[in-house]
């Protein structure tokens, strides 16, 4: 199976070869392109990108795996992504992360069979002076408690 940007992703691609030096500082923005349009980055994603960029697969694999950011495999609707750095474990992040675990029931790094909740352990989210700290899709919440989450989580359709 191949991917192809959609002819808008395509012109916005175009677009940020303009603002770089070299094609392969593109590399990074075409990522988040393709999880923005795919919904992940998947192998045949990384081969495109490769023959857009002019390097190997090897080398847009590299960076897709080097940084958190980038799903590698389909998440769902929405990607709940909990802290467990210093700050956060400090305070309770263990605690609940177990929470949301029994909650949605599933553990970290899988799907609700619906589709509607991926679970994931991040290293950081940078903001350790708001801890601890989740990230569900793009937006933060902060100073956690289990009902706080509970309230997020319940809100969302």
């Amino acid at each position: 199976m191949s991917v192809a940007f959609s002819e808008g992703a395509r012109a916005e691609f175009e677009r940020l070869l303009t603002r770089y030096p070299d094609r392969k500082a593109v590399i990074l923005p075409a990522l988040h392109l393709a999880q923005k349009e795919f919904g992940f980055v998947s192998d045949d994603a990384i081969v495109y990108i490769a023959g857009l960029v002019g390097t190997s697969p090897a080398e847009i694999e590299g960076v897709a795996t080097f940084y958190t950011m980038f799903n590698r495999k389909p998440v769902g609707k929405y990607h709940v992504q909990i802290c467990r750095n210093i700050s956060c474990s400090l305070l309770g992040a263990e605690h609940l992360i177990e929470h949301i675990s029994e909650k949605l029931r599933v553990r970290p790094g899988e799907t609700t069979p619906d589709g509607k909740f991926t679970l994931t352990k991040v290293e950081c989210l940078g903001s350790c002076g708001t801890a601890p700290v989740m990230q569900v899709n793009d937006e933060y919440h902060e100073h956690l408690t289990v009902e706080s989450i509970d309230r997020i989580l319940d809100q969302l359709p």
